[in-house]
């Protein structure tokens, strides 16, 4: 059950009052910029887990600054075709955790990628994404 801080009908009315810094779209086209500079090397590698109702793969690939994301990608087990696909993102403390614990959106026909949050994890779920950065410390839009 989701948690709410505001009755219903004044969650509908909300509207933020932040704004977007001045710089925000050059900002972004600047972040898109640098990332497609380096190759996605996107790995699949088939990982037998012993699940007879799905296909796990161990994902890698080429993120902010070249760093190595991970992920888990579950398939319904004999998928052929394209399917519909979940992406979830792991939040801040968390990692993408054991592939059997991931088993409804493949159960439903569906792919789904259980992404890595670089940096994080181990406080509530396992994490393999390594702990790098880029130049030492984070990018902000002053640097």
């Amino acid at each position: 059950m989701a948690l709410f801080d505001l009755p219903l009908d004044e969650l509908r009315a909300y509207r933020s009052e932040s704004t977007a810094p001045e710089d925000f779209d050059a900002f972004w086209a600047t972040t898109l910029a640098e990332a497609r500079e380096h190759d996605l090397d996107a790995r699949f590698e088939p990982v037998d887990t012993g699940l007879t109702t799905v296909s796990v793969y161990d994902v890698t690939f080429a993120g902010f600054g070249g760093h190595p994301v991970k992920g888990w990608l579950v398939l319904p087990a004999g998928a052929g075709e394209p399917l519909p696909l979940v992406v979830e993102f792991v939040g801040y403390g968390g990692g993408r955790g054991l592939p059997h614990e991931h088993l409804l959106w493949a159960s439903t026909g569906r792919a789904h990628f259980v992404m890595d949050t670089r940096g994080q994890g181990s406080a509530w779920a396992a994490e393999a994404a390594p702990r790098t950065r880029s130049a030492g410390r984070p990018r902000t839009r002053a640097s």
